[in-house]
């Protein structure tokens, strides 16, 4: 069950009662969303990899605000874009509607993930020209592709909540989908995560948090 709840920037998201947490920050699901995923991630990969195509792949779908937030910036700046998204447990159309998103990306890209949220999870679509959307309905430790993505969205629910997806193991299996040079961007910063990322080959920044948290880790993979 999940109830939708105002956060702090006076964006919603939604409390999943299973898990017993939110999808995103409760001091600003917007602000966290922009902040992480696209400032610290997707524009600082464009600058990388400047004239082509970028691909994504976010670990936990969740309620898509990360999803839209890209395509709405790559969609204005004309830049084609790969989406890949692992969400385990999707949410019913009807609760991702309820979020009020449509407020903050152009009508065009609402209405494209909303008439094709059930046709992503079976197979690739452009929810608007150029802007490119897959859902696997699976878990992440059973992820497997022969594609290399430039961008990591690492968006799981916290290691309090879900500390299986916080293991040595499974980010090890999900920084090999990531091709030299790219780059892993999550909320969270401990201890622990930075030197699972280190032993598999990455590069670690410390870099100022979302509302509500110091700090945040993006790292880049410096081989193979």
């Amino acid at each position: 069950m999940n109830k939708i709840t105002l956060t702090a920037d006076g964006s919603n998201t939604l409390y999943n009662e299973s898990i017993g947490e939110h999808y995103h920050s409760k001091h600003g699901a917007l602000q966290e969303s922009k902040h992480v995923f696209v400032d610290a991630g997707l524009k600082h990969v464009i600058a990388l990899f400047p004239d082509q195509d970028i691909s994504v792949l976010e670990v936990g779908f969740g309620t898509g605000l990360n999803f839209l937030l890209s395509a709405a910036y790559c969609s204005v700046h004309n830049i084609p874009l790969k989406y890949t998204s692992l969400e385990a447990f999707p949410l019913r159309s009807e609760e991702l509607e309820s979020t009020g998103y449509d407020q903050y990306v152009p009508h065009e890209i609402w209405e494209g993930l909303v008439n094709n949220y059930g046709k992503a999870m079976q197979q690739a679509v452009d929810i608007i020209p150029e802007q490119q959307l897959r859902i696997q309905h699976t878990y992440l430790h059973r992820y497997e592709s022969a594609s290399q993505f430039d961008l990591v969205y690492y968006d799981a629910f916290s290691v309090q909540h879900q500390p299986e997806m916080w293991t040595d193991e499974i980010i090890a299996h999900t920084c090999k989908f990531l091709k030299p040079g790219g780059i892993f961007v999550t909320y969270a910063i401990t201890g622990k995560l930075k030197r699972a990322l280190k032993s598999v080959g990455f590069t670690i920044e410390k870099l100022p948090g979302a509302p509500g948290k110091r700090e945040m880790l993006r790292a880049r993979k410096d081989h193979a």
